[in-house]
């Protein structure tokens, strides 16, 4: 596929048929993610591949608070977990919201189910000194997660980031036996869409996009 054809039409795919993936195709989707940027190049990702249906329960499981307090605060008008604006929701409204959500309600018979950890050594967290929620560090994770979406895309398949198993990462670990100094940075699943979408619903450039300083010239690209 086109790269621009790539990235304009790789969504979050939650919904799978039963069609499987082989490991062949996964490896390939591997080994081409892995170009991925990196600080450094020190390439700090670890790739677990969840085959093991006990475990995949297991990870269903943890995710449920996290799913249920996600769920309550959307209904609230809330951005969940948000480190800016305090929830008011409460813990009994959380505890009696359901813990249903799409792919999470299907771990057990994802084709490919992937936790992609990555070495907190081998990054450099450049705003780890400043009062807000670090963000720096992602950088050496994140495009790599992408990169397996676009290349999965480029298969004729389609997946999806999520980042619900980081909020249970200390048991999390202890299931995956995942080392101390290594973060859980997604969940990722990948299958063949029930539906490809084609269109995907984006801000524009001007929407987000100015010229020299925050409030300055809207940037036309003319």
């Amino acid at each position: 596929m086109d790269t621009y054809d790539v990235m304009r039409t790789t969504f979050a795919a939650r919904d799978y048929t039963d069609a499987q993936i082989s490991d062949e195709v996964l490896y390939r989707i591997l080994d081409n993610a892995r170009f991925a940027p990196s600080g450094g190049n020190r390439q700090g990702w670890k790739v677990l591949v969840i085959k093991d249906m006990k475990i995949r329960r297991q990870l269903k499981e943890l995710v449920a608070p996290t799913i249920r307090q996600y769920k309550a605060q959307v209904k609230a008008g809330e951005t969940p977990f948000n480190t800016i604006n305090k929830s008011t929701v409460t813990q009994e409204t959380i505890d009696a919201t359901p813990s249903n959500f799409p792919l999470v309600d299907e771990l057990e018979n994802i084709p490919v189910m992937l936790v992609v950890c990555v070495d907190l050594a081998a990054v450099s967290s450049m705003d780890k000194d400043l009062s807000r929620v670090g963000v720096i560090s992602g950088a050496s994770i994140y495009p790599f997660v992408w990169n397996i979406l676009l290349a999965a895309r480029n298969e004729g398949l389609g997946g999806v980031l999520t980042t619900f198993l980081a909020n249970q990462e200390l048991p999390a670990r202890d299931l995956l036996k995942i080392p101390e100094q290594y973060a859980i940075a997604s969940l990722v699943g990948i299958g063949q869409p029930v539906k490809q979408l084609s269109k995907l619903r984006r801000k524009s450039v001007a929407e987000f996009t100015r010229c020299d300083t925050w409030d300055g010239k809207v940037f036309s690209g003319e």
